[in-house]
């Protein structure tokens, strides 16, 4: 299989399917592409013979089906390698973990549009500025504290199922959001954004989004400059 992806250092959707295949010893080839939009790109020209989405991430099997949007690409993989545990194996601990992911996919939309992904940067000033002006992204961020808590709970941890599952994966974004802006967390949400850092894949992707030494204005709405 091929996976598609972005920038290491912007692309919140390319990081979920990405670190689940990785961290679950799932085997791919990785194929990133520089996000450019622009009409005639690198990106643009070789998306086009492979999704119609334009988008990524893409995963693409040996026969060359294409798969895109990061949920059907984690349920693919899921149904491909059973034997990985990218979902939880008990029934309702699986519905739940879906549902997560689901509202993830669909909602918190002002955390996602205020404070996008960016792992090189630091930004807790304007993370501080964010808290006190928008109640959207507070309220995002207590729904996000509510799920973990709640989720962590039922587990026992150290992941939001025991085990690590795709459910950690598709938030780990997040996890680089809360840190990324400095937002105020509990001491419970803090503790799970440092193990999930602490994976291995998760080092590696961070390690790699560091090396990239690439600054993409338009993804970019708080600085000039790296």
């Amino acid at each position: 299989m091929k996976l598609y992806i972005g920038n290491k250092n912007y692309s919140s959707w390319s990081l979920r399917p990405w670190l689940a295949m990785t961290q679950l010893g799932i085997p791919f080839e990785e194929v990133k592409l520089r996000l450019d939009f622009s009409e005639g790109s690198e990106f643009k020209t070789r998306l086009a013979g492979i999704a119609p989405s334009g988008k990524v991430p893409v995963l693409v099997d040996d026969d060359g089906f294409a798969v895109w949007d990061t949920l059907a690409i984690v349920e693919y993989v899921a149904e491909k390698h059973p034997e990985r545990g990218v979902w939880p194996a008990e029934r309702l601990a699986r519905a739940r973990a879906r549902s997560l992911c689901a509202e993830m996919h669909s909602g918190f939309g002002a955390l996602r549009n205020h404070c996008p992904m960016n792992l090189e940067a630091s930004l807790a000033q304007v993370g501080a500025r964010l808290w006190a002006e928008q109640g959207d992204v507070r309220r995002d961020v207590a729904r996000i504290e509510q799920m973990w808590s709640e989720q962590l709970g039922r587990s026992g941890g150290p992941f939001l199922f025991g085990a690590f599952s795709a459910a950690d994966a598709y938030f780990a974004p997040v996890c680089t959001r809360l840190r990324t802006y400095g937002l105020p967390i509990s001491a419970q949400t803090g503790a799970y954004i440092d193990r999930v850092f602490s994976l291995p894949a998760m080092q590696q992707w961070v390690k790699d989004a560091l090396a990239e030494h690439d600054f993409l204005d338009f993804d970019e709405p708080y600085r000039q400059g790296r």
